[in-house]
């Protein structure tokens, strides 16, 4: 049994819509090695906080349906600290769940709650603000969050606003907002005092139980109900989870509270949640395309991102600038990279074709 107060939560339930075709529901991204490091997302996020929280206090939290596939991915993870959701409620059902969960094992616990499928290319930076975070939050009353200093206007990240305090790493939240249009987000990158927001927290179990009880007591009292790290929870928590409200944990509890600090952060950050980003991050040939595949030709082509499955494909691309081509077992994508917000678009539209199911 492990003497440290320090416990993580990975957050692993999503399906990575926006990355369709490549993340399906079947397969979602934070268990597919995008990058081609060697690894998955997933276990890139479990291999960087290991370093700063004992393995037996690291938890996963995932949709019931991936809870095998964690196992698999994760052997070193204990196999009861990886958690089926029976529904997806986005993050306020799931934080709430896992820190009730972790005060029945230690009611001093202090946790930080990561997503599974980010990545962060600066290990050192953020292991040394996870320090801070936890130790800020163990000694403090504060839900604490990490913000990435952001480099362009990009309107698919929310924004944190602070209040500047010289020479502190940490800072107290004026405002959230959620994915601004373009003119907004170049004002927020202009003022100086907006950060992304990674979806990175840190607090103490009574913090954030606190938290709940204020902002979303029918929840919390929903959650009360069940015996946790018992044999009933597993019964208890599918029959509470249809009728548990689905919000964010930033519209549920952040936007509200008064006790939320920021620690900036420069991670080399990405939540890799488009092809776009994906683009970004890769190495590139030559001519600026991100294209790993051995078996490929490229005339007159530049910016593109292409991805098989298929390794054993040939690919000959002429005259194609800044796309998006994906090739998996089911489905061909192809559509220019500044479309990529669109992706989301497609999958409603492919759903509403006849039998259009069996491609998600």
């Amino acid at each position: 049994m492990s003497t440290s107060n320090q416990y993580c939560v990975i957050m692993a339930g999503g399906i990575g819509s926006r990355f369709w075709p490549l993340s399906t529901q079947k397969f979602p991204k934070q268990f597919q090695d995008i990058l081609g490091t060697g690894r998955t997302m997933i276990q890139q996020t479990y291999d960087r906080i290991c370093k700063l929280i004992p393995k037996e206090n690291i938890f996963v939290i995932t949709n019931k349906e991936y809870i095998t596939i964690s196992h698999q991915q994760l052997p070193e993870v204990p196999q009861e600290n990886i958690v089926g959701e029976p529904l997806m409620k986005n993050t306020s059902a799931c934080n709430l769940y896992m820190a009730n969960k972790i005060r029945e094992i230690n009611p001093d616990a202090t946790m930080i709650v990561l997503p599974a499928d980010h990545l962060i290319l600066k290990e050192d930076v953020f292991l040394e603000k996870a320090k801070i975070a936890l130790n800020l939050a163990a000694k403090k009353d504060y839900l604490v969050t990490l913000g990435i200093t952001p480099t362009r206007p990009d309107i698919g990240y929310g924004y944190i606003q602070f209040v500047d305090k010289e020479g502190s790493d940490f800072h107290k939240v004026k405002t959230f907002t959620e994915k601004p249009i373009l003119e907004l987000a170049t004002t927020f990158l202009e003022s100086g005092d907006f950060l992304w927001n990674a979806g990175i927290f840190i607090w103490n179990v009574k913090t954030i139980q606190k938290a709940f009880e204020e902002f979303l007591p029918e929840m919390t009292q929903q959650f009360t109900s069940c015996e946790y790290n018992a044999d009933s929870e597993t019964s208890c928590i599918e029959n509470i989870y249809p009728k548990v409200q689905k919000i964010s944990i930033d519209n549920g509890i952040l936007e509200k509270a008064k006790n939320v600090y920021v620690i900036p952060a420069d991670l080399g950050w990405s939540d890799l949640g488009t092809w776009t980003s994906v683009f970004e991050n890769s190495e590139k040939d030559e001519n600026n395309n991100a294209n790993p595949h051995k078996n490929s030709l490229s005339y007159n082509s530049s910016g593109n991102i292409i991805h098989l499955k298929n390794l054993n494909k040939a690919v000959v691309i002429d005259g194609l600038k800044d796309f998006i081509v994906v090739d998996t077992d089911k489905v061909l994508l192809i559509c220019p990279r500044d479309h990529d917000q669109l992706i989301k678009e497609y999958v409603l539209d492919l759903k509403n074709l006849k039998k259009g199911d069996k491609f998600m």
